[in-house]
């Protein structure tokens, strides 16, 4: 199954550049559908005009993004210029404490094909 997300450019130009590993999001209906094997196709915001492809290798259930960020470096959840505290903030941006808790949170281990 394909997937479609998007990504601010920032983080786009992670993955691409093999930095970023794991993407995160809240573990709600949409992401519930993904799995492992399945592609997820990644578009460039604000335009959506630049993609990519990526294969789901595995996927990291938690609480919270809290939780998850105990167990995996910055280096490749984001980039090694990024704090856990600025990805933390960024993500709360989109998905607040409440939404966590209800929903739980996905780390979506991926590789560029």
């Amino acid at each position: 199954m394909i997937h479609e997300l998007k990504l601010q450019p920032k983080y786009y130009n992670y993955i691409l550049n093999g930095t970023k590993r794991i993407e995160l999001r809240l573990y709600d209906e949409k992401r519930q559908k993904i799995k492992i094997g399945d592609t997820i196709k990644f578009l460039k915001e604000p335009n959506l005009e630049e993609s990519f492809n990526v294969k789901v290798v595995d996927l990291l259930r938690y609480n919270s993004f809290d939780e998850l960020f105990k167990d995996y470096d910055i280096s490749i959840l984001s980039d090694k210029s990024e704090t856990k505290e600025n990805l933390k903030e960024a993500l709360e941006e989109f998905y607040t404490k409440e939404k966590q808790e209800q929903y739980g949170v996905v780390g979506i281990k991926i590789e560029l094909i």
